[in-house]
């Protein structure tokens, strides 16, 4: 038996949000990035049609689905795959910590991931007992990777990865004979230049990788763009034969996606105003927050896309968190996204306007 897990480092938050909570106007929770604003209506209608599901729902997805993640990504993404080489999944965070699995890796294989990142990456190699390895140069990848992640846009930091980067991650990747998976699931926010003008480029980007998607993936999900958190609505695609072998393992393991899920992301994949009206929805709360934070004390940094503010003024994030935990604002310490951001904190723009007005003005008073 593999040894233990680390523990989950959210529950390190709870003393911290207890003493937000003791701010006479109550807490405002900036920590956790789970959409607040509601779900279209046109995918709640497709949802709700679709619940007389009696019958066990395909793990491939069924091909209208498929067909829709297809025309998305070259409607969206500018990029060809067919409907073969799309597999919906029960949200992205199960398919990155479940990744390495699906693929074999395991004991004296290393699974690559952004110095500073989402936790699950490391996760995911824990689970199968391989190396966990942080690196952001291709350069420092070691030769028995298997699996590198790039995140881009990245949470927590918001930093975006151009063509000309991910075309020489890609090249590295395939030196290493390793997988390259791509979590671009916040493509859709880009704040600063030029990625406010400029599609954010995704790694099977024609730029990237020409037509040759060999040993590649891109991960998407509709959590955030669409309010779809609650439905566990993502999906992969890439290498047609990568997503055969894992199409397979998910059939085996009953990993299906839920038919009236099926259903509501066809509807959300059609329609791209709410995913302009949400855009729109963030861009606002950004210029509330980030000259609050800034007048503050606090400098931003990266944070040029994405759903965060990458926040610090050169103390340890924990005391960080301490004092914005006084003002009735629970913010993610950066310890949480690996060792290299022991000074900075992460702030959600996921919260309503009403809290996100309200963390503004406490950071006025103070």
């Amino acid at each position: 038996m593999r040894g233990p897990l680390p523990d989950y480092p959210w529950d390190a938050m709870a003393p911290y949000a207890a003493a937000a909570a003791e701010h006479p106007e109550g807490a405002v929770n900036l920590s956790v990035g789970s959409p607040v604003d509601p779900s279209p209506a046109g995918v709640r209608e497709a949802l709700a049609a679709a619940t007389d599901a009696h019958a066990y729902p395909a793990t491939a997805g069924s091909p209208r689905l498929r067909e829709a993640i297809a025309e998305w990504f070259a409607r969206r993404r500018g990029v060809r795959v067919a409907p073969e080489a799309v597999l919906p999944t029960v949200g992205s965070k199960e398919l990155v910590a479940l990744l390495p699995f699906l693929l074999g890796i395991g004991a004296g294989e290393a699974v690559v991931f952004p110095r500073i990142a989402y936790p699950s990456y490391a996760m995911g190699a824990a689970l199968v007992g391989a190396d966990a390895v942080a690196a952001d140069d291709p350069a420092d990848w070691p030769a028995h990777t298997r699996l590198v992640w790039v995140n881009s846009p990245s949470n927590p930091d918001g930093r975006v990865h151009d063509a000309a980067w991910l075309r020489a991650a890609v090249a590295r990747a395939r030196e290493l004979d390793a997988v390259i998976a791509g979590d671009e699931c916040y493509a859709e926010f880009g704040w600063d230049a030029p990625w406010d003008a400029e599609r954010i480029p995704s790694i099977l980007d024609p730029a990237v990788v020409g037509e040759d998607h060999r040993d590649v993936l891109s991960v998407y999900s509709l959590s955030k763009q669409s309010n779809l958190a609650g439905y566990r609505a993502a999906f992969i695609a890439g290498d047609p034969d990568l997503v055969e072998r894992l199409l397979t393992v998910r059939k085996h393991a009953g990993l299906m996606l839920p038919a009236p899920v099926q259903a509501a992301m066809i509807a959300a994949l059609a329609d791209e105003t709410h995913v302009t009206e949400q855009r729109e929805r963030y861009r606002a709360r950004r210029e509330v927050l980030r000259p609050a934070l800034e007048a503050a004390g606090f400098r931003i940094e990266g944070s040029a896309a994405g759903l965060y503010l990458w926040a610090t003024r050169g103390e340890d994030a924990w005391d960080s968190v301490a004092e914005f935990a006084r003002r009735g604002i629970v913010v993610g310490p950066g310890q949480f996204y690996g060792d290299h951001s022991p000074q900075h904190v992460r702030l959600a723009l996921t919260a309503s306007d009403a809290d996100i007005a309200t963390a503004a003005r406490r950071l006025a008073a103070a």
